[in-house]
C-alpha cells in the first residue's frame, strides 16, 4: 500500500467516518437582533438567551476538540480571508451593496463605508446586520432623509444590511460532498446571503485557496458568479444533503430543497465522477421537519435514527446517470430505508426510532432528537433533553456525548445542523 500519497485537506466521504475538520459559527450579534416582531421573518421560533447559547456552543465545540476535531469558526475565517487577499473586500461589498439592496440614493455612501471598514468590523456587520442608527452614529454617515426614500421611510432600527442569525446552522449554506463543495441557493431570502459569506471563505482564505478541491455548484465558487446566477425555482440546503459513502448521496426533497436543484447537482456529480447514485427522498413539507436531517441521521456504519411518523412515508427515487448529458435513469425504491441499506451494502440496517410514546416522540423530534452529529462510527453528540432517544442509542451500543441545547435548539437545529464537516473519512 502506498502511504506516500498526500492526504486531502478537505472533503467528506461519509456521514459517520472520523470527523477531522468542521466549520461552526458561535452565536453573537445576529441572534441579539431577534425580537418578538421579527423572529418569524428571520426563521426562529423563539428568542435566544444569547449568553447562555454561547456557553452551550462552547461546550459543543470543546467536546469536538477533545475528540481530535479541528474546529474552525466562520467569523474568524471571513476576517482572515479579507486580510489575506487585496480583492476580497471589494468583491463581497460589491455583492451586498447594490442599488437593489440599499437603494440608488444610499448606494455610493454605503459602498464606500463598507469598503473602508476594518475587516473585523465588516464581518461583524455582514453576519450581524447594520442598522440606520449605526450608520449614522458609529460611522458618521450623515442623515439622508431628504435624499433617500429608504432613509426617509425608515426608523433608526431599520436594517440596511439584514442580520443572519441562521448562520449558526453552518450545515445549510454549503455542502461538502466527497471531493468538492456546493454554495447553496437557499430557499428563504432571509438566508441567501449566508452562502455569499462562505463563498468569501472558500475562494479567498489561504486554507482553501491553496487546497485542491472541486466546486460542484457554482462551477468555480466565485462571489461575482454566485451573484449573477438566476436560480429560478431551484433551491438547496445542506440539511437535506448526506454523502453516505459508496459514491451515493441522499438528498431530501423538502420544504427547502427542490427537485430542480437535485437534478442540476446530480448531473454535475455524475459528469465529474464524484457520485454514481443520488437517492432523492420526497418528504412532506412542514416546519417541524424542514430538512431530511431533522428526521434522519446516521449513528454508525449500519445504524440510523429516524422519526418514524415522517420517515415511513418518504418516497425514495434512485437517480443514476443516463445515456447522455442531462438524462437520468430514475427508479422508485421499495422504501427509503431499504434504499439506504442497499447503498451502504448493509445486510440489515439498525434503525433506532425517536424514543418514548407518541407524544414523547413528537416532542423529542421537535427538540432535535434525530438531529445528531457523528464524530466517528458509533459516537454522536446529542442534546441532553432528549432522554428517551439518547437512552435508546445507548441501549444499541452508541456512545452519546450530551450537551445542553435549551437555547441553541430554539432555532430548530441540533448538532448535525450546527456543523459543516470540512474533512471526514469515508467508511
Amino acid at each position: 500500500m502506498d502511504n506516500s500519497a498526500p492526504q486531502p485537506q478537505f472533503g467528506v466521504g461519509s456521514e459517520v467516518g472520523k470527523l477531522r475538520k468542521v466549520l461552526v459559527h458561535r452565536p453573537d450579534l445576529s441572534p441579539r437582533r431577534l425580537t418578538p416582531a421579527n423572529h418569524d421573518t428571520l426563521l426562529f421560533d423563539d428568542l435566544l438567551w444569547v449568553e447562555h447559547a454561547q456557553i452551550e456552543h462552547d461546550h459543543f465545540t470543546a467536546i469536538m476538540r477533545e475528540r481530535g476535531v479541528a474546529v474552525y469558526y466562520l467569523e474568524q475565517l471571513m476576517v482572515e480571508a479579507l486580510q489575506s487577499h487585496p480583492q476580497a473586500q471589494q468583491r463581497i461589498v460589491e455583492r451586498v451593496i447594490t442599488p437593489l439592496t440599499v437603494g440608488m440614493s444610499l448606494y455610493d455612501e454605503l459602498y464606500d463605508l463598507l469598503l473602508d471598514m476594518a475587516p473585523a468590523t465588516l464581518v461583524k456587520h455582514l453576519i450581524g446586520g447594520l442598522t440606520k442608527a449605526e450608520t449614522e452614529a458609529m460611522y458618521d454617515l450623515g442623515p439622508a432623509e431628504h435624499t433617500s426614500l429608504i432613509a426617509a421611510a425608515s426608523d433608526q432600527d431599520t436594517f440596511l444590511l439584514p442580520p443572519l442569525p441562521n448562520s449558526l446552522f453552518t450545515r445549510d449554506s454549503s455542502c461538502w460532498i466527497y471531493g468538492g463543495v456546493t454554495l447553496n441557493p437557499m430557499y428563504y431570502a432571509a438566508r441567501r446571503a449566508e452562502a455569499v459569506n462562505v463563498a468569501l471563505v472558500y475562494h479567498y482564505h489561504p486554507l482553501f485557496r491553496e487546497a485542491s478541491f472541486e466546486f460542484w455548484y457554482p462551477m468555480d465558487g466565485r462571489i461575482d458568479e454566485y451573484q449573477a446566477l438566476d436560480f429560478g425555482h431551484a433551491s438547496l440546503e445542506g440539511g437535506d444533503v448526506m454523502p453516505i459513502g459508496n459514491k451515493t448521496v441522499l438528498i431530501g426533497i423538502s420544504e427547502r430543497t427542490s427537485p430542480q436543484m437535485i437534478e442540476a447537482l446530480s448531473e454535475t456529480l455524475f459528469a465529474r465522477g464524484a457520485a454514481e447514485r443520488v437517492i432523492a427522498c420526497q418528504m412532506t413539507r412542514d416546519r417541524a421537519h424542514m430538512h431530511l436531517d431533522t428526521v434522519f441521521t446516521m449513528l454508525d456504519r449500519d445504524a440510523v435514527t429516524i422519526y418514524p411518523k415522517i420517515v415511513d412515508k418518504i418516497k425514495a427515487f434512485s437517480i443514476r446517470p443516463g445515456n447522455k448529458a442531462w438524462e437520468f435513469d430514475i427508479r422508485e425504491e421499495q422504501s427509503f430505508l431499504s434504499a439506504v441499506a442497499d447503498a451502504l451494502a448493509c445486510k440489515k440496517l439498525r434503525v433506532l426510532p425517536t424514543g418514548g410514546d407518541e407524544y414523547r416522540q413528537a416532542r423529542e423530534q421537535w427538540d432535535d432528537g434525530n438531529n445528531v452529529v457523528a464524530l466517528e462510527p458509533g459516537v454522536v453528540i446529542a442534546y441532553r433533553k432528549n432522554t428517551h432517544t439518547n437512552q435508546a442509542f445507548r441501549n444499541a451500543g452508541i456512545e452519546v456525548l450530551e450537551i445542553d441545547g435549551f437555547e441553541l435548539g430554539r432555532g430548530r437545529g441540533g448538532g448535525h445542523c450546527m456543523t459543516c464537516p470540512l474533512l471526514r473519512d469515508g467508511i
